[in-house]
């Protein structure tokens, strides 16, 4: 068959087999586009051999729409198509920011910062398959499309700043890391060098076979409505890219710079001075802390040894762009098991607290050993809660006042701290992304006003939102992990010398100011049919809003889409953020949202304190608020699922958040009654055949990593159900499952 006529078969079945909203008829529409050679870097020998029926889905989904532009940027599976992250997407991207910025300062000489993390594709989805292996995509890494970025703003006539610039990544040794640049300083490098903006390669804690652009404006923050919609309209109307693309004539030229040494040096300054005066580190309690093989050991790793806190850090948790020892290859922070192999290496050297950054370092984790020798994971509103109490109440502490800032999904327990810590000022209702608290910071320096609160940025103390992200300094305006490792790892130290626990203050935090709590949830859902599934779920609540949710009335209905409650759109780019919902309830309050950056769909359950105040005191009280909200949570999870007619048991509930639905369905109907029937057969010889089959089982659960962790609590739950009903009850094999199920090191 002539390439002509398998483009027109595919094209064909794709209008026919996705009916829905016209979007098969759409991915056929543009797969012509990518196939006319009007596209740049389209690699249309790589997309024919897409061009089988095989490859359908894959076809289609890389298709049906164009990369969003959305949350500040780009981000998504690399690969080829409109679809996907590639080099294609990144150019068009870099050449509507370019003439973008020559539309908005027609007169100026431009200057850019371009920054880079470490992630690097090695297609470990195995996606690629059917493609040589050395296809253009495999290996592309943040830093070379970086070094393409470079190369359209230079040929755009812009000034573009690089880490270490002479450092090509095709020159360096297989095992070395490339130059990089971290989220957080990227936004301080902009306002030092009186940038008109930036970007940043990364697709900050997803998993290598992601990748992502985001853009930054001259204030070192991303855009937000109606000035993003600018923005989008500048990528929309992107012309050609410039011929002549030569990073080495424009390196030469000085029109590809390197980004200042001593702005790093400014940069582990501004926080040297914000922690002078607050506690004197001591050689007694090392500190582990881990990029989770990223970048922040460049700034958080740097800070640290600056102060003199006695770091140590996993070797094999260096820069690595495949993220190869982090479980499920998620170098996330909110993920418990992410730190599992780092506070294995703190325990083998002494050590009670990991600390951790995701790869572009501007998430913060937090783990801490207990007595007992287990370790407990502090979630991104608790780490909210401890930095602002520790910043503004702690005796011991700084004993800061002024502003405290937080999304409309953080936890509302900041409120109470900066009520109780006095004259200081809370902002609570920001939409989600730290683009807003950018936004406020913005509108106070230029001397405006946010929801009547008039006061200078410099009050601030403290910014947080329930993802692990924290701003403490001004002219930083994106996510830091640096100063919430720095202050944590002070107050570990002397909690340590007081014979105490983060988890002590933290319960102690509870028992002063009430049992708030706070449970997240998200519904994996990828692709056109997800995103179907994501619309259908928010589109019939706001048509017949609950009246009732997990047993309680539901006293409030809040639609932020609601233009007479907030206002006309300010334009498209305000639809998607606004996209939000929260109901309610008297001890609790539900919002839903789809993410912005992710294919899911979140669930946030705020548990507030009402009526008389609990009579439990220390962890009980601690176990009764996190029941109470992950009971809420999970109930109201499920009502969303029975929305699109699906349905989880209690145990695939229990699998993690980052496993697509579809998995989780798999596991539920699938896996788990075979399991029961090999078990009831005797089919496994011993538990090692037992955990091979259900490792090859789950395997497509966490692509290029051992699925068997992720499975423990939910296999936990089977067998104990089992055990107790079943005719598998005496089964001897049972109880050694049940026993590595149970005993698997699971945190608190």
């Amino acid at each position: 068959m002539s390439d002509n006529a398998a483009l027109d078969k595919i094209c064909q079945l794709l209008t026919e087999r996705y009916p829905d909203r016209d979007l098969g008829a759409q991915a056929a529409d543009r797969l012509r586009q990518w196939l006319s050679g009007d596209i740049p870097f389209a690699h249309e020998e790589q997309i024919r051999k897409h061009l089988k029926e095989e490859h359908l889905d894959l076809l289609f989904d890389a298709f049906w729409q164009v990369l969003p532009f959305g949350t500040g940027g780009r981000r998504g599976s690399v690969g080829y198509g409109a679809n996907r992250l590639n080099h294609t997407t990144v150019a068009m991207t870099v050449q509507g920011h370019c003439q973008y910025l020559k539309e908005v300062f027609p007169d100026e000489e431009l200057k850019v910062v371009v920054a880079n993390d470490v992630r690097i594709f090695k297609d470990i989805k195995s996606t690629y398959g059917f493609l040589d292996a050395d296809h253009p995509l495999f290996s592309v890494s943040a830093r070379s499309l970086g070094e393409l970025a470079c190369s359209i703003y230079a040929a755009n006539g812009i000034i573009t700043y690089f880490a270490e610039p002479d450092v090509r990544v095709g020159e360096l040794p297989d095992d070395a890391a490339p130059p990089v640049l971290t989220t957080p300083e990227l936004s301080f490098v902009i306002g030092k060098l009186g940038a008109h903006g930036g970007i940043n390669l990364s697709a900050s804690h997803n998993p290598p076979d992601d990748n992502g652009i985001k853009v930054y404006d001259q204030f070192g923050s991303q855009p937000v409505a109606p000035t993003d919609q600018v923005l989008v309209n500048a990528m929309e109307k992107a012309s050609d890219i410039p011929d002549g693309l030569s990073y080495e004539k424009f390196l030469a030229e000085g029109m590809i710079r390197a980004v200042p040494d001593e702005l790093h040096d400014e940069y582990l300054e501004t926080y040297e001075k914000l922690y002078e005066n607050v506690f004197t580190p001591v050689a007694d309690y090392p500190i582990t802390y881990t990029p989770l093989c990223g970048c922040g050991l460049t700034t958080v790793g740097d800070t640290l040894k600056n102060l003199s806190f006695p770091v140590i850090s996993p070797p094999d948790e260096e820069p690595d762009g495949t993220f190869s020892v982090i479980p499920f290859k998620a170098p996330n922070p909110e993920v418990p098991q992410a730190t599992e192999p780092a506070r294995a290496y703190a325990d083998a050297h002494g050590s009670g607290i990991v600390i951790s950054s995701d790869p572009d370092a501007d998430r913060v984790g937090l783990e801490i050993k207990l007595p007992d020798g287990s370790w407990y994971h502090f979630d991104g509103n608790q780490i909210a809660a401890v930095l602002g109490y520790y910043l503004m109440i702690d005796p011991a502490g700084p004993k800061r006042q002024g502003l405290v800032m937080e999304t409309l999904v953080t936890t509302k327990i900041l409120g109470r701290i900066a009520e109780k810590a006095g004259n200081s000022w809370i902002i609570d209702d920001l939409l989600v992304g730290f683009k807003y608290v950018a936004d406020v910071l913005k509108t106070l320096g230029a001397g405006g006003t946010y929801n009547g609160i008039d006061c200078s940025p410099d009050k601030l103390v403290l910014a947080a939102e329930e993802s692990h992200g924290v701003v403490m300094v001004p002219t930083i305006r994106d996510k830091d992990a640096t100063p919430a490792c720095m202050y944590l790892a002070a107050l570990y130290q002397r909690l340590c010398q007081e014979g105490k626990t983060l988890l002590d203050y933290y319960v102690g935090i509870l028992e002063d100011l009430g049992g708030y709590d706070s449970v997240n949830r998200a519904i994996m859902m990828a692709g056109a049919v997800g995103m179907l599934k994501k619309d259908r779920i928010m589109e019939s609540l706001r048509a017949d809003p609950p009246q009732e949710l997990a047993g309680q009335k539901v006293n409030k209905f809040v639609d932020y889409r609601d233009e007479e409650a907030f206002g006309a759109f300010k334009s498209e780019t305000d639809k998607s953020p606004r996209n939000v919902l929260q109901l309610f309830c008297d001890t609790f309050v539900i919002t839903i949202r789809p993410s912005g950056t992710e294919p899911k769909l979140k669930l946030y359950c705020q548990l507030l304190p009402f009526g008389e105040p609990s009579a439990a005191r220390g962890t009980e009280l601690l176990a009764e608020v996190r029941q109470k909200a992950d009971a809420t949570a999970r109930q109201i999870y499920g009502d969303l699922l029975a929305i699109i007619d699906e349905s989880l048991d209690e145990a695939s509930l229990m699998l993690p958040d980052i496993i697509d639905l579809d998995r989780k369905l798999h596991f539920e109907q699938k896996t788990v009654p075979e399991l029961h029937k090999r078990l009831a057969a005797n089919d496994f010889s011993d538990l090692s055949a037992l955990l091979d089959w259900l490792r090859g089982e789950a395997a497509a659960m966490t692509p290029g990593s051992d699925p068997l962790p992720a499975l423990q609590a939910s296999m936990a739950h089977i067998c104990d159900g089992w055990a107790a009903s079943d005719v598998l009850g005496g089964n001897a094999l049972l109880g050694e499952l049940q026993g590595w199920a149970t005993n698997s090191g699971q945190q608190s």
